[in-house]
């Protein structure tokens, strides 16, 4: 990949718009420095100006909130792919942290990193966000898989960016198909509704769906879409016998959504009927408090997206705190490195 980033205040004239684009940026458009703040830019123009540029800098990234982190990975990634890289120390991604503790430290000349703030800020700031709240259902499920259905929520651009936050949090597997990919592993689904109403019926569907998908893969099917959903599982329980793995519940809203008592009798039902290996798994608007109802029910594996994609994103900051070898910072903040024995040289 040829990178080269934006260099001046009037490189920002070369761009040119193509009709039709989708509104994401491109990798090339972020590594070049499209994303970041016009300010940085103009920095860099004023920096130089005074013979600056290349002034040897410590800056220091922190939140104001508690979380999980994550997102690093892609900021190494993009410094990576330039030519004259910082220093950098970080915490480790998946490791919980404290306010205002120090997240990551860039050491070299603020020509190595200035004109990226915007972009890596904004890396860490939703990948923590979505890792976060991902622990909190991990946590909430007490050792059983949660399984990110999260990809529908956000923007296709970023959706591989969420769910592999999700799984440094702890999810035991993801949806989308890149997002998977990416992270060295198979994506995990059975089939929509749609399926099931162009079939019309869901027994059809599940002996369609178990003739037609690898012997290893689980047939895990859904039973809620035209009968009561207890009814439906012990349908397709006995149609499918021992090759059936699980079945999934996802009753709408409208029809008062998925229940503890609603997974009670059919978990009561499926051990009756001498079914006790088929695993419930539940989805639908699931927060970790209902997680924790669910568990006492007897569910066993959780489908989450809403709450995930919709955990609240970290503000990042990044302070510049040495400057040319002097303890340097704004009003309010504390001057010099601050210690955090938890990072670790990454690059």
């Amino acid at each position: 990949m040829n990178i080269k980033p934006l260099d001046k205040l009037k490189d920002i004239a070369s761009y040119k718009h193509i009709d039709g684009r989708l509104f994401s940026a491109t990798h090339e458009e972020i590594l070049e420095g499209w994303t970041t703040d016009i300010y940085f830019l103009k920095t860099r123009d004023v920096l130089r100006s005074a013979g600056l540029l290349d002034t040897q800098v410590v800056a220091e990234v922190f939140t104001r909130q508690p979380g999980i982190f994550a997102g690093s990975e892609e900021v190494l990634n993009l410094f990576r792919k330039l030519p004259d890289p910082p220093q950098i120390e970080s915490l480790a991604e998946g490791e919980s942290f404290e306010a205002k503790e120090v997240l990551m430290r860039f050491t070299g000349s603020y020509e190595s990193f200035g004109l990226y703030e915007t972009v890596l800020l904004g890396m860490l700031a939703s990948s923590t966000g979505w890792a976060t709240a991902a622990r909190e259902c991990v946590l909430a499920a007490e050792g059983r898989s949660v399984l990110c259905f999260g990809a529908r929520h956000v923007h296709p651009a970023i959706a591989p960016v969420m769910e592999r936050a999700a799984k440094i949090a702890g999810c035991s597997a993801m949806s989308c198909i890149l997002a998977a990919k990416l992270c060295g592993e198979e994506p995990k689904g059975t089939v929509p509704h749609a399926a099931i109403l162009m079939v019309g019926d869901t027994v059809k569907l599940a002996k369609l769906y178990d003739a037609q998908v690898p012997a290893e893969e689980a047939r895990i099917v859904l039973v809620d879409t035209f009968r009561d959903e207890a009814e439906e599982t012990m349908r397709v329980a006995e149609a499918l016998g021992d090759r059936l793995s699980g079945i999934r519940l996802d009753t709408p809203g409208e029809r008062g959504g998925v229940t503890p008592d609603l997974v009670r009798e059919i978990r009561w039902r499926l051990d009756l009927a001498g079914f006790p290996k088929v695993q419930i798994i539940a989805t639908g608007g699931l927060t970790p408090e209902r997680i924790k109802l669910m568990n006492e029910a007897g569910a066993d594996v959780y489908g989450v997206g809403s709450y995930i994609t919709g955990g609240a994103r970290r503000d990042m900051t990044m302070d510049l705190k040495m400057v040319d070898g002097k303890p340097l910072a704004k009003r309010g903040r504390l001057p010099g490195i601050i210690p955090n024995p938890k990072l670790k040289r990454v690059l």
